[in-house]
């Protein structure tokens, strides 16, 4: 499975109404966390630890900066690293994307780093830009951080000097490893991660956020980052659903997908109004 040149995740992003990309919790534009820094994996791991997941979003800064959950040295590294968090993932339970992880996490460890992943790419517009490049590298080949700069260049349009573009290669390039999706150091190779139930529900819910329509429900840009083949993501659906973790129903060609264990009636009412207005 390749990523769909066809699909890009941005503009999909960017047709969303203000009120709703920010209810979900999306972020758009041209600048990201990725200058200077990676998804932060275990930084996410250790502060998701650390912070019951009904905990208001002031709870996360205060584990951060006061707590030191993290175990930095300083306090303006414990600062630096609470803001790139929030950036990356939002850290407030009203946002749905975030709660919605949250719930996941807890039920399926495997699942946490593609889990990390997806909410990343919703959020940071410069990961979002290097998603194709790895997406498109067929499995077991080595990746080649050149189209990855050449999207990147492209979005950012000369806004980051030479030394700045680079760094991000080398920032999403980690993440990516981080992921799972890119195996090796200086020289990386691509593999395939092991999708899983959750993961399965957090790409149709990212999905059905952005409302498209334009494809089925195996060649979303966001299901094809679980790299699950359409066999096994359909498998992984109905999993999903006698988990309880969405609900699923098909005759023939046509499927209906909710989210009732993620998004409440409230919420579903709010965000119809809000895109219809």
């Amino acid at each position: 499975m390749i990523f769909r040149h066809e699909l890009p995740l941005e503009p999909a992003i960017a047709d969303l109404l203000p009120p709703v990309a920010e209810r979900w919790g999306f972020r758009t534009g041209r600048h990201g966390t990725h200058t200077s820094r990676t998804i932060m994996l275990n930084e996410l791991t250790q502060l998701l630890d650390a912070v019951p997941a009904s905990a208001p979003k002031s709870q996360y800064s205060e584990a951060i900066v006061e707590g030191n959950c993290l175990g930095k040295l300083t306090a303006a590294t414990r600062r630096a690293s609470s803001q790139r968090l929030r950036e990356l993932y939002g850290l407030d339970e009203r946002l749905i994307l975030f709660r919605a992880l949250r719930h996941l996490w807890a039920g399926d460890e495997a699942a946490r780093p593609t889990l990390a992943l997806l909410l990343a790419l919703a959020r940071d517009p410069l990961l979002r830009a290097s998603a194709r490049a790895v997406l498109a590298t067929p499995i077991g080949q080595e990746f080649s951080r050149q189209p990855m700069k050449d999207d990147l260049a492209a979005t950012v349009e000369g806004r980051l000097n030479p030394a700045t573009l680079d760094a991000v290669v080398r920032n999403a390039s980690a993440s990516w490893t981080q992921s799972g999706h890119l195996i090796g150091r200086s020289r990386k190779t691509r593999q395939r991660v092991r999708a899983t139930p959750a993961t399965a529900t957090y790409a149709l819910l990212i999905d059905s956020a952005v409302g498209a329509k334009a494809h089925t429900l195996y060649d979303s840009p966001w299901v094809v980052v679980t790299d699950a083949r359409i066999d096994e993501f359909l498998q992984l659906v109905m999993d999903a659903n006698m988990l309880n973790l969405l609900e699923f129903k098909r005759a023939g060609k046509m499927t209906a997908l909710s989210f009732p264990a993620l998004v409440t009636n409230k919420e579903r009412e709010l965000i119809h109004s809000e895109s219809h207005r």
